[in-house]
């Protein structure tokens, strides 16, 4: 029984590494500058065959793009007595700055329920929030006001049917990252699907950093903040003075 079982595992695993994913990146890394105002990044590929097209459903990909993951806590709002007040708050324990999907056909289509489950693509599954109070309603609303804000600054996408496959065998894609990106490692995922199963799984990293102006004043906020605060507030006066200069130079003439 052993034997048989371990034979079985052996075919799936040549069947699974059948179709494999040779990637190519417009760029491998992003540059955050002072002027930076968001990027695009192109993502294509081929995929590499060691037997005939296999018949039955055609092939699908889809791309997954994730930012890093941090804890971060979100409150909830009633209006008491007049007044806007915190009346629950809930700690997600970890959620991507940035999410980004692509697929080449619907989503539903490109990977079953239970394939999502397991390698946690979908957005929704991409959050993890675990032992929320017992004394807060609806604890999952917290969540989805996560994710509807940061759709709404583009920082979540879900782009259905944006992957182009040629001939069973390219594909190409374009990833539009906003102005306001995270520092770090975004983790790209690549899956190859048949009927909603992965067959294949590639993953590489687009690293996102601050340079030149940015990158200093970033490195002095954390290693020196004392100098950091007294830089901003000699700043901040000598902009004012220099606003009210050229106002009073206005105002004689």
């Amino acid at each position: 029984m052993r034997l048989a079982l371990a034979l079985v595992c052996l075919v799936m695993a040549t069947v699974a590494s059948a179709e494999n994913v040779v990637l190519g990146l417009s760029q491998r890394s992003v540059s955050i500058t002072t002027n930076f105002d968001g990027s695009e990044i192109l993502i294509f590929g081929a995929i590499k065959r060691e037997t005939a097209l296999p018949e039955g459903d055609p092939i699908q990909v889809v791309i997954a793009v994730s930012g890093p993951s941090q804890p971060l806590t979100v409150r909830r709002k009633d209006k008491r007595f007049g007044i806007w007040i915190n009346t629950a708050e809930v700690e997600v324990d970890s959620a991507p700055a940035f999410y980004a999907i692509a697929t080449s056909a619907p989503f539903a289509e490109a990977l079953t329920n239970t394939q999502d489950l397991r390698h946690r693509v979908s957005i929704s599954r991409a959050i993890r929030s675990v032992g929320a109070p017992k004394d807060v309603e609806n604890a999952v609303d917290f969540t989805k006001a996560v994710i509807r804000i940061r759709k709404e600054n583009g920082l979540y996408q879900l782009r259905e049917n944006s992957i182009e496959v040629t001939e069973q065998t390219l594909f190409k894609t374009s990833i539009s990252m906003p102005a306001n990106l995270t520092e770090g490692d975004y983790q790209t995922r690549i899956f190859l699907t048949r009927s909603g199963e992965v067959v294949s799984e590639y993953n590489t990293v687009i690293e996102v950093k601050k340079v030149g102006l940015e990158r200093f004043l970033f490195n002095l906020s954390r290693q020196q903040p004392l100098i950091y605060g007294l830089l901003s507030l000699a700043i901040a006066i000598f902009a004012g003075w220099g606003a009210s200069a050229v106002f009073r130079v206005f105002q004689r003439n």
